[in-house]
């Protein structure tokens, strides 16, 4: 089962040795979600990294970080909504109903569904999905190795979420409390 590592939104201190302790400490990737700072933070938090700590980062806010830093990959989002036709990295995606899912899945590596239970991370940011329509999408194969589990996700509800088919998680709040 896939393992991600979601960053905060903001810059935060100490940032570079928290994403080396995720990468060993078992996430498999960590996405750099950083929509409230800057393009120069960023930057500066991949220079620190090495090559191999780097090619296990996916971006979502600056397309231009995936060449300059030789990233993992690229999340689509409202930041960037389309790749060029040359581009060779990671795909991936958020989806919020399993119509999206279905819609999504052929053109990415993997997506998110959120939020699954109950954000952490953000207030108010409630599950939408039930135990049931879970299932019947995992029986459907909407729900399958390319679907990532995303939103309230913790360690002691990986069994759940494997035993409905997810081919991972991704933690945000988990991850930084």
């Amino acid at each position: 089962m896939l393992k991600i590592a979601i960053t905060l939104p903001d810059a935060i201190s100490g940032e570079v040795a928290t994403i080396r302790r995720l990468l060993t400490d078992g996430f498999d990737i960590v996405h750099l979600r950083k929509p409230n700072a800057t393009i120069d933070y960023c930057r500066q938090l991949l220079a620190e990294l090495s090559d191999a700590e780097r090619s296990r980062i996916v971006v979502h806010d600056y397309y231009s970080l995936y060449g300059e830093f030789a990233l993992r990959g690229v999340h689509l989002n409202r930041n960037i909504a389309s790749l060029p036709s040359d581009y060779c990295g990671s795909r991936t995606r958020s989806c919020h109903s399993f119509e999206e899912v279905v819609r999504y899945k052929a053109e990415v590596d993997y997506l998110f569904l959120s939020p699954i239970f109950d954000s952490i991370s953000k207030a108010g940011y409630h599950s939408a999905f039930s135990h049931d329509e879970l299932c019947q999408a995992a029986r459907k194969g909407i729900i399958d190795s390319r679907v990532i589990a995303l939103g309230g996700v913790t360690r002691d509800k990986l069994p759940y979420l494997e035993s409905l088919g997810f081919g991972g998680v991704a933690m945000s709040g988990a991850v930084y409390k």
